[in-house]
């Protein structure tokens, strides 16, 4: 006996429904949330975007290719990773393992969240000072295909690791404040919680 696959149901909708879609109101945008560092971020994005063109433009229809273009590219892509990474730290979004959290008593789950709020700050300041000892030993070097100095780049990540132990400071305050980090309750933030509560 052959299985029958149910056929697809299309409620059918009329020119005029389909019109007054385009009526309905569109929600404010809301662009409180960006930082500084975010449209730092976008527009050195941009920027990496504009030397990835050219360099297949230069090379794939003027078949004569900018070499500087790929070099540039890449220093752009380390300044987005690293300002990028603020912003992640700002909004509680790197990777982190919640699943022990489930298992712990309120005061040992609160306790350990601060102590990684804590252990956060401390790594991003010293990974920042190690940034900036290395940054003054490579002072003098300079970029491969240009006459530019790599100094920029790297005071880029130093202030890239000097804005996450802020941020991170930031967030362990508004979660002491709060008496709940991420790690504790992921459902007050990703907005789970909210859906449970009016199911």
């Amino acid at each position: 006996m052959a299985s029958q696959t149910p056929s697809e149901i299309h409620t059918p909708i009329s020119s005029e429904e389909i019109a007054r879609t385009f009526d309905e109101e569109v929600a404010p945008v809301d662009l409180s949330d960006y930082r500084i560092e975010d449209w730092l971020t976008l527009a050195i994005f941009w920027m990496m975007c504009g030397c990835v063109f050219l360099q297949f433009f230069t090379r794939y229809v003027l078949n004569n290719s900018f070499g500087w273009t790929e070099e540039i590219a890449i220093y752009c892509l380390v300044a987005v990773v690293f300002l990028g990474s603020v912003m992640c730290t700002r909004q509680s979004r790197h990777i982190h393992v919640d699943f022990l959290y489930r298992y712990l008593g309120p005061g040992a789950g609160r306790a350990l969240a601060t102590f990684v709020d804590l252990v956060r700050i401390v790594v991003f300041a010293y990974l920042a000072w190690l940034v900036w000892k290395y940054s003054s030993i490579i002072s003098d070097e300079m970029m491969t295909t240009i006459n530019f100095p790599k100094l920029p780049v790297f005071m880029i990540v130093f202030a890239a690791f000097v804005l996450m132990a802020l941020r991170g400071a930031h967030v362990a305050w508004q979660n002491w404040k709060r008496g709940y980090s991420v790690l504790e309750r992921p459902g007050a933030f990703d907005g789970s919680e909210e859906l449970a509560k009016e199911g």
